[in-house]
């Protein structure tokens, strides 16, 4: 079925990760979607308070790692966070988060509600410090979703501890007073990834032999600027 509303125009938007440590956020609401945002948002280190008349009883085992405050959400409520998530059954107090968050400066995302988000939150799947995320604009939260299963199939395994690896060898280069620009990262990775897939271990920093190459600068050219 299509619906016969005009569709919104879908905003392009710009890409980012945010470092929540030690941020303060605020969640709006107390029922499960809420909890599912607060449980991503303590693992990314935020300092989170919770505002809502009613809490479901699957909060319970989280009420020690959050501060709990048992009323609705009030004007100004948004005063003082780095973000806000919304995630309630009530448009207009959508709204109100919302419009708080637009004058004061405060980003706020409100659950299966774009027209009331400064941002959007794509779906997710992470290998340690590797995150893969898909997006539809806000447009189809599904399909999003089914994107980002088919990519995480076609991942090779171990993409975490690769990803360590080749730190671990970037911050040996910087060590050494070198640049990492232009050096041949990507037959690196092709290196580690067919030994990743055979089960051989990625942990230990490479001999000095298997770092990446540094590009031949042509005469005339300077070095690439350090990193």
């Amino acid at each position: 079925m299509i619906s016969t509303t005009p569709p919104t125009p879908i905003p392009h938007l710009y890409p980012v990760m945010l470092d929540l440590t030690g941020r303060r956020v605020l969640v709006v609401g107390g029922g499960v979607i809420a909890l599912r945002k607060t449980e991503a948002l303590l693992e990314a280190g935020a300092q989170i308070t919770v505002v809502s008349p009613d809490f479901n009883p699957q909060w319970e085992p989280f009420a020690a790692r959050v501060t709990q405050i048992d009323r609705a959400y009030q004007s100004n409520d948004a005063a003082g966070y780095w973000l806000v998530i919304t995630a309630t059954n009530d448009p207009a107090a959508q709204q109100q988060v919302f419009e708080d968050g637009e004058r004061l400066g405060v980003w706020v995302n409100a659950a299966d509600d774009p027209q009331r988000c400064a941002f959007i939150l794509p779906a997710v799947h992470r290998d340690g410090p590797v995150i893969v995320s898909v997006s539809t604009s806000g447009s189809a939260p599904a399909l999003a979703g089914w994107l980002r299963d088919r990519l995480v199939r076609a991942l090779p395994s171990g993409v975490g501890r690769l990803a360590v690896q080749l730190r671990s060898e970037r911050d040996a280069v910087h060590d050494s007073g070198r640049s990492t620009e232009g050096m041949d990262w990507r037959g690196r990775i092709d290196e580690l990834v067919s030994g990743t897939d055979d089960g051989s271990t990625t942990d230990q920093v490479s001999s000095e032999a298997s770092l990446p190459r540094e590009p031949r600068i042509p005469p005339g050219r300077d070095a690439p600027a350090p990193s």
